[in-house]
């Protein structure tokens, strides 16, 4: 019986069927730990029961768990219930390889591979081959079928199931199987009768061996013979041995030859001696060795392209020449002479084959937050595998991660281009932390840090806030320039990256459909270029020899890299790809390449993706962090949840009854406000500009928020029942941000920034005069005021002490003469009278006012609720804090500037957007990426 959509083996989800055969059903299924799609395979029904089968199947996670080969799908486990023995694989997304072949074939009949697709999968075959047998193993089963070429040109051989190890007590002998499927379908010969022995026939019909098809012992060179097989149909669109049945075709394999004119006509001399040597039907004249093919090809890559042998007179050339002849010779003679052998390993190494490793992180709810080094010996990520948010670093020389102390909050990390400091955003400011010692820098003030890139001259360019254009620091301090201007319809720049002549840079625009995109800016001021419209960041790749290697002297830059141009690399609608780009023209050239399909997609435009100047390629595959809205209780205890899981929730704020949550969620790069009410989740506001941190009117009629709909992120209001239209009541050149309501409705306090004091706090009167004045302004970073609930009081998060605490000041209406102007950048008095008084005592943000007035909750450094009593009269008095519980909230317990990820309700119940655990997939690390080889 089929496995339906559902259907759980462990923590694993069968979301569909993706196959079935004589050797298993295969099904695609979600990794619910890991939250990566997987394939399980799980034997047939009809023999799901069978002794000998479940034994065939144990034996073949065995043989994939030996195997560990980038061209060899891996194994990630064994599950077992009573009603089924599954097989939990690497799910390899794109064709196989007789899919690929059938979609060649033309209304004339068939046709094969080109030449330079051919031969970059028949080497990544051989290569998988080579590797199993070394540790002792045979396929046995080696047919198009069971080859995938991923979308980026990537081969993963599937389907072990044959497989044998080779050893003194195993015998090397054919093993039956149940019953097949349809010669249409290239199916694996079986017999009904579950024996072992001599004689048993095993294997593909057009694809076995002689000695396989007669039931005679075989060894590696079945494989070989198999090998050439499949090379012949990938170059002549057809199969070596065909016939109309399975008795029909077992004849051609045992008695006749190929018809080798049907191979195209420019297939090199070395690869028709390949192809005759492999399938020679006799395993004594056959070679022995599926490295003397790979060496083969090798010296086919070289000589592809057809010359004459007079013009190749340069020393590359005649190296070349000597190369094919030496392979060709290899190849004839029936065994490899020593002077030979010498010669071989003497020749130039072929370049080293495309590889793709997996880098495990700790738990992380900010899985785009990685970047390689310049000189690709290190990475760095943000994880809380110690149960604090903090930058990571490891060496791509060990196997192990150091936290980095000092860096707790931290977010989005770039690299010094010596690769000996790193740039990243914690507490509201720009930082620098050096590896060689001591403790971080502030460098410049941000309000949310979206990315920076530091160029050899010591130059920093980062994006300050959500809706700000790019910025420019020494990355020794100093003030903080404006770098970049909107262009119409833009409405925030991020994700800065220096190409290698330290002049230009990438960055990514959001804004409308029509000028959102890719841009290349210089620091000369020119006006910026729109190389592509994307929804996400790019980043730059130099390529070939013009790589720009960092040096041991601070990463001076490669003027020939600059020159030549590279590849931007960026993530299209989940997919990874890249694409030609020539600096000089600003332009994009050719088609783009794919490199990686599901390729996670968080929510401010970033990718996740980093490159080094040598050539490395990281991604992270899978769905961005998921949350969970969850209800608790005073003492932590779960009390239900609230909407379904989403990758992309924020700011959540109960309504006065309690009964409604207004919440910031992104759909496709676009914020807006949506309501949740009991079960049903509806969207609020529907601009496409970016709509944030929503708060309720005291009285449940209207939701204040910030929206850049008209450029800069000016505050709005909207009526709860839907009627009207929404109201812009404070506008200015600085960015603002609701922040709490009065309880009786008059007043409205809200951050905004200045570049002299970062974040200050205002108020807006909410009837009458709109006109806004300054509640508190320092040279610190003051933010998340809140009214107390008899309005007397304002309580908010400041650090003036060197890191986030909360503070209480009282409140006092503003008079006419306190106002500001309609800019918001008064430098008049503040409203504010009386004193100041220091609430939290280790670290404190996001502070929440219990109704009653009584209570003040914030978060500590760690994430950990926290609560300390109030008393108020004459005077205000707060009361030692004390810890509720730990939570697990997105963003941790220090302010990255995603703003309050929890509110609490009028009965006292807690609402926190909890982070999931578990939902982050290793970062892919692509090695010798050769994108030449995959347009």
């Amino acid at each position: 019986m089929a496995l339906s959509p559902g259907t759980r083996l462990g923590p694993y989800e069968v979301t569909a069927q993706i196959g079935v055969g004589g050797m298993g059903e295969v099904y695609r299924a979600t990794d619910t730990n890991l939250k990566r799609q997987v394939a399980i395979k799980v034997l047939p029904a009809s023999v799901a029961g069978d002794t000998e089968r479940l034994a065939r199947f144990q034996r073949e996670a065995e043989v994939l768990a030996a195997l560990n080969h980038p061209h060899i799908a891996a194994i990630y486990g064994l599950e077992k219930t009573p009603e089924f023995t599954a097989l939990v694989m690497e799910l390899v997304e794109g064709d196989d390889l007789s899919q690929l072949i059938a979609r060649r074939a033309g209304p004339t009949g068939p046709a094969g591979l080109p030449l330079d697709e051919a031969l970059p999968i028949a080497k990544q075959i051989a290569e998988a081959l080579e590797a199993a047998h070394e540790q002792g193993i045979i396929h046995r089963d080696l047919k198009p079928a069971n080859i995938k070429v991923r979308a980026d040109g990537t081969v993963k051989v599937l389907d072990f199931g044959l497989a044998k190890a080779l050893g003194p007590d195993s015998g090397q002998q054919a093993v039956g199987s149940g019953q097949g499927v349809a010669l249409s379908q290239s199916p694996t010969i079986t017999t009904p009768a579950m024996m072992t022995g001599v004689g048993m026939i095993l294997g593909t019909a057009a694809y076995m061996s002689p000695e396989q098809a007669r039931g005679k012992v075989v060894d590696k060179r079945a494989d070989i013979w198999a090998f050439g097989a499949v090379l012949f149909e990938m170059l002549s669109g057809t199969r070596p041995f065909d016939g109309e049945d399975i008795a029909e075709t077992l004849g051609a394999v045992i008695h006749k030859e190929p018809v080798w004119s049907r191979l195209p006509a420019a297939t090199p001399a070395s690869i028709r001696t390949v192809l005759e040597r492999c399938l020679q039907k006799d395993p004594r004249q056959r070679l022995r060795d599926i490295g003397d093919v790979r060496l083969a090809l090798d010296g086919a890559f070289e000589t592809a392209a057809p010359q004459t042998p007079s013009v190749a007179t340069s020393s590359g050339e005649r190296g070349r020449v000597a190369w094919l002849v030496a392979s060709v010779a290899v190849l004839v003679a029936a065994a490899l002479a020593v002077p030979a052998v010498r010669y071989l390993r003497e020749a130039p190494s072929p370049a080293p084959p495309e590889t793709r490793v997996d880098i495990v992180t700790p738990a992380t709810d900010r899985p785009a937050d990685f970047a390689l080094s310049p000189d690709g010996r290190q990475i760095v990520f943000v994880a809380s595998g110690d149960g604090v948010s903090r930058l990571w670093v490891r060496s791509l020389a060990t196997t192990t991660a150091q936290p980095l102390a000092g860096t707790e909050g931290a977010a989005a990390p770039f690299w010094s281009p010596d690769s000996q400091s790193i740039g990243f955003f914690a507490g509201g400011a720009l930082k620098r932390l050096d590896l060689g010692g001591g403790v971080p820098q502030s460098l410049a003030l941000v309000t949310r840090g979206l990315g920076g890139t530091w160029n050899a001259d010591g130059v920093i360019v980062f994006a300050p806030g959500l809706a700000a254009a790019l910025m420019r620091v020494a990355a020794t301090g100093g003030a903080a320039m404006t770098m970049t201007t909107f262009g119409p319809g833009q409405t925030s720049h991020r994700y800065p990256q220096f190409l290698p002549d330290g002049r230009r840079f990438l960055f990514f625009s959001a804004g409308a459909a029509d000028t959102a995109g890719i841009y290349l800016g210089t620091l000369d001021g020119d006006g910026p270029m729109r190389l592509t419209p994307a929804d996400r960041s790019g980043v730059y790749l130099p390529s070939g020899p013009g790589r720009a290697e960092a040096s041991s002297e601070g990463g001076a830059r490669s003027a020939e890299a600059s020159s030549e141009g590279g590849w931007l690399l960026w993530v299209r609608a989940g997919t990874l790809v890249a694409q030609r780009l020539d600096v000089a023209k600003a332009a994009l050239m050719g088609e783009p390449v794919r490199l990686a399909e599901a390729v996670t997609a968080p929510t401010f435009n970033e990718s996740a993706l980093s490159v080094a100047a040598t050539g490395l390629v990281a991604y992270r595959m899978g769905g961005a962090s998921q949350s969970q809205l969850t209800w608790f209780d005073r003492s932590g205890t779960a009390r239900g949840t609230l909407g379904d899981a989403d990758t992309s929730l924020f700011q959540p704020n109960v309504s006065p009854d309690g009964r409604q949550v207004v919440v910031n969620r992104a759909v496709q790069g676009n914020t807006d406000v949506w309501r949740l009410d009991g079960g049903r989740t509806s969207r609020f506001t529907f601009d496409a500009a970016n709509d944030v941190r929503p708060i309720w009117s005291p009285d449940g009629t209207r939701v204040a928020f910030g929206s850049n709909r008209m450029g800069q992120m000016d505050l709005y209001q909207r009526l709860t029942s839907g009627a009207g239209v929404e109201e812009r009541f404070v506008a200015s050149d600085q960015v603002k941000t609701a922040s709490s309501w009065s309880a009786d409705g008059r007043f409205l306090l809200f951050n905004s920034t200045d570049p002299q004091t970062s974040i200050d706090l205002w108020v807006a009167p909410m009837v009458g005069d709109r006109t806004p004045s300054v509640f508190l302004k320092t040279p610190f970073r003051e933010t998340q005021g809140a009214f107390s609930p008899d309005g007397q009081w304002v309580a908010y998060q400041s650090n003036e002490s060197g890191r986030d605490e909360v503070y209480v000041r009282p409140f006092v209406s503003p008079s006419p003469q306190a106002s500001a102007d309609k800019s918001g950048t008064s430098a008049s008095a503040p409203a504010t009278a009386g004193g100041q008084w220091q609430v939290s005592t280790e670290g404190g943000i996001h502070p929440v006012w219990r109704r009653d007035g009584k209570e003040l909750y914030y978060l500590n450094p760690v994430g950990a609720m926290m609560a300390a009593p109030i008393a108020t009269g004459a005077t205000f008095s707060p009361g030692a804090p004390v810890v509720l519980f730990p939570t697990r909230i997105v963003g941790g317990g220090l302010d990255g500037g995603i703003g309050r990820q929890y509110d609490v309700a009028p009965d006292g119940r807690i609402l926190i957007n909890t982070a999931l655990p578990g939902d982050a997939a290793p970062i892919t690390l692509i090695q010798n990426w050769q994108p030449e080889a995959k347009k």
